[in-house]
């Protein structure tokens, strides 16, 4: 009994190959549900902006975190390096600039917090201070809550590196995990900008 080539099945596996990874997919729609989140907090931080009926103002109190910017801004770089040894095989290499990333994201929030203790204790800026507190607090600890969580995952990473369980098949999740960080850098980018730059 003759057996009939099964082209259907042949053309839909070749097509779902050429398709996207569920963890792409699952990460791009991450972002873009994300960045939804942001637009409404950036908008309502510049919405409020100077509408405040006491002090401090922004001018007052703010200092341009520049230090703390470069670092962040740069742990793109890092992460970016990450994958591209992990593609190549070098998981020691992968690890280190994974590392470096996980490092410079650490110094940006030890640099958030530093300014937070100063704005509070210093300055008197709490987020029930005026609507300037409330909206700024808002937004950079909804940008600074999506750092930790980016470290935590990229930690992980690190640790699975030091312990030799990452390995060149992870170069694809590692890529997506990359993603997430390159956004909450961009991100930042926009808040550096409205808040520090416009804002005052």
């Amino acid at each position: 009994m003759s057996t009939m080539p099964t082209t259907g099945s042949v053309s839909y596996r070749q097509t779902y190959a050429n398709h996207p990874s569920r963890g792409l997919v699952g990460m791009c729609c991450l972002i873009v549900a994300e960045s939804a989140i942001f637009v409404i907090f950036v908008v309502a931080y510049i919405f409020y902006l100077g509408k405040s009926l006491s002090g401090p103002t922004p001018r007052e109190v703010l200092d341009l975190p520049i230090v703390a910017t470069i670092c962040l801004l740069s742990s793109s770089f890092t992460v970016h390096q990450g994958v591209a040894e992990l593609r190549k095989g070098k998981a020691s290499a992968a690890t280190f600039w994974v590392g470096l990333t996980v490092l410079l994201g650490t110094i940006f929030l030890v640099f958030t917090a530093y300014e937070w203790f100063d704005l509070i204790v210093h300055r008197g800026l709490t987020i029930r201070t005026n609507l300037f507190g409330t909206t700024f607090y808002s937004l950079v600890g909804l940008h600074a809550t999506h750092v930790v969580v980016g470290l935590l995952m990229l930690g992980l990473v690190t640790i699975f590196g030091l312990t030799r369980r990452l390995e060149h098949h992870h170069a694809e999740r590692l890529e997506i995990l990359s993603l997430y960080w390159h956004f909450v850098d961009a991100v930042w980018v926009v808040v550096f900008t409205v808040v520090y730059v416009v804002g005052r």
